[in-house]
C-alpha cells in the first residue's frame, strides 16, 4: 500500500475527547475501533458489519485493521 493511501485510510480514524471518552473512532461517528476489531475478531463476516452499521464503508474496515497493524507495529516488549 502507497504512503498517500495509507495516510488517507488513517484518517478515517478520528479522536474526540468529548465523544465516547476520546476513544478512536471511525470518521467521527458513534463506532469505535474496539467495536468493529472485536467483531472481526468474534468471526463477525465484514458484510455482516457493514450491513449492521449501514454508515460504514469497506474502507473504514480496512482503516481499523491498519490503525490496529500499526499500533501492534509499534509495540515493544522490555525484560523485568
Amino acid at each position: 500500500m502507497e504512503n498517500s493511501e495509507t495516510a488517507k485510510l488513517l484518517e478515517r480514524i478520528t479522536f474526540d475527547p468529548r465523544v465516547m471518552g476520546g476513544k478512536a473512532l471511525i470518521r467521527g461517528l458513534r463506532i469505535s475501533v474496539k467495536q468493529v476489531i472485536k467483531a472481526l475478531a468474534s468471526g463477525v463476516p465484514e458484510k455482516d458489519i457493514l450491513s449492521d452499521y449501514p454508515e460504514l464503508e469497506k474502507e473504514d474496515i480496512q482503516a481499523v485493521l491498519l490503525y490496529a497493524s500499526n499500533l501492534v507495529e509499534e509495540e515493544r516488549v522490555f525484560e523485568v
